[in-house]
């Protein structure tokens, strides 16, 4: 067939398809987010409006939030389905670095499509053109080669040949998982080929799973049947790999209590006789307690990030770890028993060597009596008083929300007071993207898990600073009829940064308003209400009495397609604390006698953390 280069592109992309956990197939890309621009609008873009019908395209209002709501849209279908974002070269493909940073951290594909200067050179320097001095090849899009599981730039027609499958598995591998960027340079996309037309017949991509070597699971469950106190942690490769039953299942099976990570959150019910509560700095003192007292770790589909272990001091220092991981990059960290496979086939091989072994029933009986306490402490903090905390408005939000409902944040204090204070009644409820921990998420990974979940609420939780940093998208749904609510937490600056700032000794400085510089007596404040009126959405603002019955009205709005907005003003210092430490980089010398001694207080801390687990 001949076709031009992105013509190519675009008719491969409608053709491969992906199957769900259900075992029903969709499109692997059901859209492009696109903002077009004099690098893709003629290439690409045409070949784009050719399809207009077969392969949507939604026009995004800045290129970051349209790339992170590919991401959200990513984490919403746990993973079968890929957000696509193309820009024109310059400062739109350089817009969509940081959304590539989020997907890497957080293992979701992501297919990135900048515009690229001519191969031909012929017109150099071309407007958007950089012109490295040191060497002639590179353009703005290798910034990409750090933050992509997979680079390639297609300088000729043909190369899609070669390229093309690489972009499926990366997208669709569990182990490498994680963003493509393709650049095309602009004369290439315009380029024609004589493709075969094998390129373009349909192909199903399914679930892969790789089973672990029969020596690695044994040596495992040999370790699972030597320990008194074992823990399973549940990451997002269990959400992933569509084995939440399995792993709920396995716990059953065996009396083993459970917890979860950050991106594993809400996978087991939060009221199920073996939920511990989460796991962490921003979990629970239920789950740490568990995890300070257990023998052996069984982490499941979790790279153990160090808000997870609390910077390694949530583990005892002779605890045993055995990780099930799909990628043996996290399988084989801090010295535990890798496994290297798929988080379902991993905990079934198990049961073929652990044959009646069950966990003491006096540490099965822990995980209910721990959580019990950390669930008073939360009641307690959920409490009514005049100036909403985030702990109630997460309450709130929680109180109405059901098992098909979505609740999301990002950054700053939220995160911990979600990870730690919802009560799921569902599997799939919670999408916390604390990997990157990118302020602006909250509103542009809204937008596309509002597109990638038909039924249910999606409920996005910001405060102020991540609305002021990015709220264009708010637009793009609200123009798209892509209806979900935003909770907007204006508690008068970067409060929770304010927090570390101050709780190391430091002084406040540059985070909350009255800390900042500013030449005026009385400097502006945000109408965040009236901000989103003009933005096309729907509003409601709330105060502490009339918060729930705002929210309320705004789940409706947003189940009629609506984009609502409820504002809010929060306390600045209240906070869950789950009672775990955090390392941060604490100056050795300072001027503030304050910060000395939290750095004394941090090199005792470092003296229980563990550097590396005692090997089986």
């Amino acid at each position: 067939m001949r076709l031009t280069t992105a013509q190519a592109l675009v008719r491969w992309m409608i053709a491969q398809r992906t199957e769900l956990h259900d075992l029903t197939e969709a499109p692997l890309f059901p859209g492009v987010f696109a903002i077009f621009g004099h690098g893709n609008v003629l290439g690409l873009g045409t070949a784009l409006e050719e399809h207009r019908d077969e392969l949507p395209v939604w026009r995004g209002h800045n290129e970051q939030g349209m790339a992170l709501a590919a991401v959200g849209y990513a984490k919403a279908t746990d993973r079968r389905q890929v957000g696509v974002a193309t820009t024109s070269i310059g400062p739109g493909a350089l817009n969509l670095v940081t959304a590539a940073g989020v997907a890497h951290a957080n293992r979701l594909p992501l297919l990135l499509l900048p515009g690229d200067t001519f191969t031909s050179r012929a017109p150099d320097p071309v407007l958007q053109q950089i012109e490295p001095f040191h060497d002639g090849t590179a353009s703005v899009n290798d910034a990409f080669r750090a933050v992509s599981r997979y680079f390639d730039r297609i300088t000729r027609p043909e190369q899609l040949l070669a390229a093309l499958p690489q972009v499926a598995r990366v997208l669709t591998d569990p182990a490498d998982c994680g963003p493509v960027t393709l650049a095309l340079p602009q004369d290439v996309q315009a380029e024609v080929y004589d493709f075969p037309e094998a390129l373009f017949e349909p192909v199903v991509h399914r679930v892969l799973r790789p089973r672990p070597d029969l020596r690695a699971a044994r040596d495992a469950a040999t370790l699972i049947k030597e320990s008194s106190r074992p823990l399973l942690v549940l990451g997002g490769g269990v959400r992933y790999s569509g084995a939440v039953d399995h792993a709920i299942g396995f716990a059953e099976k065996y009396g083993i209590p459970v917890t979860e990570t950050t991106a594993g959150r809400t996978l087991i019910a939060h009221d199920h006789p073996l939920h511990a509560g989460p796991l962490g700095v921003t979990g629970s003192s239920s789950g740490n307690e568990l995890a300070a007292e257990a023998d052996l770790v069984i982490a499941v589909g979790t790279r153990l990030q160090d808000f997870t272990t609390a910077s390694w001091t949530v583990f005892s220092p002779d605890v045993r770890l055995v990780s099930v991981n799909a990628a043996r990059f996290d399988a084989v960290k801090h010295g535990g028993q890798a496994v290297v496979a798929d988080a379902r086939t991993g905990l079934v091989e198990f049961q073929t060597w652990l044959d009646d072994w069950q966990a003491p029933a006096e540490w099965t009986a822990r995980a209910q009596t721990a959580r019990a306490s950390w669930d008073a402490h939360i009641d307690k903090l959920r409490a009514p008083s005049d100036t909403l905390t985030y702990a109630q408005v997460v309450g709130m939000v929680n109180d109405q929300s059901g098992p098909a409902d979505y609740v999301m944040t990002a950054s700053g204090g939220l995160p911990g007071e979600l990870i730690g204070g919802w009560r799921a009644s569902g599997p799939a409820t919670m999408d916390v993207e604390y990997g990157f921990s990118c302020m602006g998420y909250e509103i542009a990974g809204a937008w596309g898990a509002a597109m990638a979940r038909p039924s249910g609420v999606v409920t996005t939780l910001l405060g102020d600073g991540s609305y002021l940093m990015l709220n264009s998208e708010l637009f793009s749904a609200a123009f798209a009829g892509h209806g979900f609510v935003a909770v907007v937490c204006d508690n008068d600056g970067y409060a929770v940064i304010h927090r570390l700032q101050t709780g190391q000794g430091a002084a406040g400085y540059n985070n909350m308003y009255a800390d900042c510089r500013t030449s005026l007596a009385e400097p502006p404040r945000v109408d965040f209400a009236a901000h989103a009126q003009a933005l096309g959405c729907a509003v409601f603002p709330a105060d502490a009495g009339s918060f729930p019955a705002r929210y309320a009205a705004a789940r409706e709005a947003a189940a009629q397609g609506k984009v609502a907005v409820v504002t809010v003003r929060t306390h600045p210092s209240s906070w869950t604390e789950a009672g775990a430490w955090w390392e941060v980089g604490v100056p050795e010398a300072a001027h503030r006698p304050e910060v000395l001694a939290a750095r004394a207080e941090l090199d005792e801390a470092k003296s229980h953390q563990v550097r590396y687990l005692r090997q089986p």
